[in-house]
């Protein structure tokens, strides 16, 4: 049938039609991409479309503290992608204006290896390799070389090849993944020596008026010297290796008594922590502070997260983390000695690599090749699993310690008693409602919903003694079934804290579909390229907080958009820097600074081909 012949009314009516199916097409098409733009790729869509979407999406009901903090994140995150160098003339300049001294010899091969491997280059990046490194400014360079040479487990590189000394039988696999690390970076390395802390727990707590002292020296000794003074080469470990036949393992004076006591030495001066003492009596709950609002929070919320992790600011940690309670191990020392690690406390001076936990291709820890279906197909709930670690847990003091208060506070059963009577749990108090006023808390039904929502559980009470059954605990908890990891992926929202000492699926975590909510008194390598309430939800460590959180997250539409946003966000940033290969590059710049500090020509020792006519 030709439109010509048809009436017109019958014409205005098929246009009609089309215009609408058109318009039909196009709004279809226009939601698509911006459900993919907006939930598929944050990242990508917040910088190609400018802040301006962001602020407005988050501000346009912005009455809670924490879309403020996600907004700052967000604005801080994209200053610092600002800062990153893509070519090595700009990588050492601005490494000589961050750490007044000329790059390390190597640093030109360091930079190739980075940018073939398409690593994000920010100075800042690396803050923990030079906080680390300091005080040993300080120190007698062959000395601390002789140390570390002669350590009973050690990753030793000579003449560009990686071997690890001493005798791990029996232990775990730690020394062999992380020479198996170092070997991609050796040959590039000059000879160095890497001694292993081989606990769970850190084991240096040196005082703050020594460190101080050493990181005066430090300071003192900066300076980006002359090209024509500057020595391009490192010394090498002759002298150190012509003694190893005769060398003995330096044993420094390790120490026992209180944790608390030694951590509390290495605070400042005038911090809360110094002249608190320890708990008199280990058989009382513990006691939350009272009306407590640190600077490190805004409006009951973490904003500081590394000032969140130092117990000198929190005396009450004391009463609240496995770590001063009773550690599993302890075996510290107050004398400044190289040793390297996974993890450690604010206050220790072990200098941190990743953890060998990160390295392993173990699903126990990361979940495999599974990292969980797309968010709208996951159970709008919190899981977790584990054992009941983080020291030794009695009768006299189970009650002190972070993972039961995390299981208790998911506990719904738990939850509802203390709201129909006012009481108080063994572990924790229910937040105040002052600072955390939400329907869930006013209306007393957080117990109701936690019923719903939590499946959180000790797979092992680990009770002490073992033959004690675990009376002393079987009133409040009991035993469940594991959930593999990749099946915990399958929950939006994570809790990861500390156990003996750092979490080490906290990785896993990150590049998972899920959302984490971290916790830790515990520093780690990555811990300066991570930005809280971007890539994690923090969490304070007494956990008063973890109620309001959670019901921000999931109380309407735009807390589920947060946390779907931070969630794969944390997703999209942790698989470009938190790679094999950055744990690679952090190591290698590492190794070729500590190489430069155990160096007796160390002041004069740089890279400066930069600097020279071409």
């Amino acid at each position: 049938m030709k439109l010509a012949s048809l009436p017109d009314s019958r014409i205005c009516s098929l246009r009609w039609q089309s215009i609408l199916r058109y318009a039909a097409v196009t709004f279809i098409v226009s939601i698509t991409l911006s459900g993919i733009f907006l939930f598929r790729r944050p990242e990508g869509f917040l910088r190609n479309t400018g802040s301006h979407y962001f602020e407005y999406f988050w501000n346009r009901t912005a009455n809670h503290p924490i879309d403020q903090l996600i907004s700052d994140a967000h604005t801080f995150h994209e200053n610092l992608l600002k800062q990153r160098s893509f070519d090595l003339p700009t990588a050492a300049a601005r490494y000589r204006e961050r750490r007044g001294r000329h790059p390390p010899p190597g640093f030109d091969a360091w930079f190739k290896y980075a940018t073939e491997h398409e690593a994000i280059i920010v100075e800042s990046f690396f803050d923990r390799i030079y906080a680390d490194i300091a005080p040993f400014w300080g120190l007698d360079a062959r000395t601390t070389a002789e140390r570390a040479a002669a350590w009973e487990y050690v990753v030793r590189v000579r003449n560009g090849v990686a071997s690890g000394v001493g005798n791990t039988e029996g232990k775990v696999p730690w020394l062999q993944l992380w020479t198996s690390l170092v070997a991609e970076a050796a040959p590039w390395l000059p000879d160095v020596d890497m001694p292993i802390n081989y606990m769970d727990e850190s084991r240096l707590i040196v005082p703050w008026e020594d460190v101080t002292s050493l990181m005066d020296k430090e300071r003192e000794s900066r300076s980006v010297k002359p090209v024509e003074e500057v020595v391009t080469e490192y010394s090498g470990l002759a002298s150190v290796d012509a003694k190893a036949d005769d060398a003995q393992p330096y044993k420094p004076n390790w120490l026992g008594g209180s944790y608390w006591n030694l951590t509390r030495v290495a605070c400042a001066p005038d911090s809360p922590s110094r002249n608190a003492t320890p708990i008199e009596n280990i058989e009382e709950p513990p006691v939350f502070p009272e009306d407590w609002d640190p600077e490190y929070s805004y409006k009951g919320y973490i904003r500081n997260f590394t000032a969140a992790t130092d117990p000198c600011v929190q005396p009450h940690l004391r009463g609240m983390h496995g770590t001063f309670i009773e550690p599993l191990t302890m075996s510290t020392s107050q004398e400044l000695i190289p040793l390297f690690g996974g993890c450690k406390l604010p206050v220790n001076n072990e200098i941190l690599i990743p953890g060998a936990m990160y390295l392993t291709d173990d699903p126990f820890y990361s979940g495999g090749e599974t990292h969980g279906p797309s968010w709208w197909k996951k159970t709008n709930g919190v899981v977790w699993r584990g054992v009941a670690s983080g020291g030794r847990n009695k009768k006299e003091n189970w009650f002190h310690f972070q993972r039961h208060r995390l299981i208790e506070m998911l506990n719904g059963t738990t939850v509802s008693g203390m709201e129909e009577h006012g009481t108080r749990a063994m572990t924790f108090e229910m937040p105040p409602m002052q600072k955390y006023d939400f329907p869930r808390r006013r209306e007393a039904t957080i117990g109701t919903w936690l019923q719903e929502f939590s499946n959180a559980g000790f797979v092992n009470l680990l009770c002490f003694p073992a033959d004690s059954n675990c009376t002393y605990v079987r009133p409040y908890f009991s035993e469940v079934p594991s959930i593999p990891m990749k099946e915990q992926y399958k929950y939006k929202f994570m809790p990861d804290v500390d156990g003996n000492s750092f979490s080490a699926r906290f990785r896993g975590f990150l590049l998972s579909t899920s959302l984490p909510l971290k916790a830790t008194i515990y520093s780690e390598w990555h811990d300066d390229r991570l930005v809280p309430w971007l890539h994690f939800a923090p969490m304070d460590n007494t956990f008063q907080d973890l109620y309001a959180i959670l019901d921000y997250f999931t109380r309407d539409r735009k807390g589920d958009v947060s946390a779907r946003f931070i969630a794969e966000e944390g997703r999209s940033w942790g698989s470009k820097v938190l790679r094999r290969e950055d744990m690679l590059l952090y190591v290698w710049r590492l190794l070729l600074e500590f190489a430069r500090v155990c160096d007796e020509k160390r002041d004069m020792v740089g890279y400066i081909d930069d600097l020279r006519p071409a």
